[in-house]
């Protein structure tokens, strides 16, 4: 047992500032919590006065202007709420925002195709189709 063992696992200059090499954990301020939550309240807000307000006549237009405005805030909040960043963790936080951005893609374009087939496969006919069944 030594009196003076070093129960630190971070060394921290003379200024107190610790230095980890690349691998700072990025911390939130009020002012980017707050530029966090205004942008997704608008990007909450705009989507929902599209639909409901069916500003856009063509669904298909709106649809897609929503889902891209979905995938803009999911990425507003990587970035904002979960603090990814080019500088953190070596870099390794900016591979799991491009993972993170290729599932989405992958997940969106999925969904689309698979209600797109849904509806032009599955959806009720007119009466007019139901007579002319076998």
């Amino acid at each position: 047992m030594s009196s003076n063992a070093d129960h630190s696992h971070h060394s921290a200059d003379a200024h107190g500032h610790d230095h980890h090499g690349g691998h700072e954990a990025a911390h939130g301020t009020f002012k980017s919590y707050m530029t966090g939550f205004i942008l997704s309240v608008i990007l909450t807000a705009i989507p929902f006065w599209l639909v409901m307000g069916k500003v856009i006549a063509d669904p298909a237009v709106t649809g897609a202007i929503v889902m891209i405005l979905g995938a803009i805030q999911i990425v507003v909040h990587m970035i904002y709420f979960l603090h990814m960043n080019t500088r953190s963790e070596g870099g390794w936080n900016m591979m799991a925002l491009i993972f993170t951005i290729v599932i989405v893609i992958i997940a969106l374009s999925g969904s689309l195709w698979v209600m797109h087939h849904l509806n032009a496969n599955m959806m009720p006919m007119s009466p007019e189709m139901m007579r002319n069944m076998p």
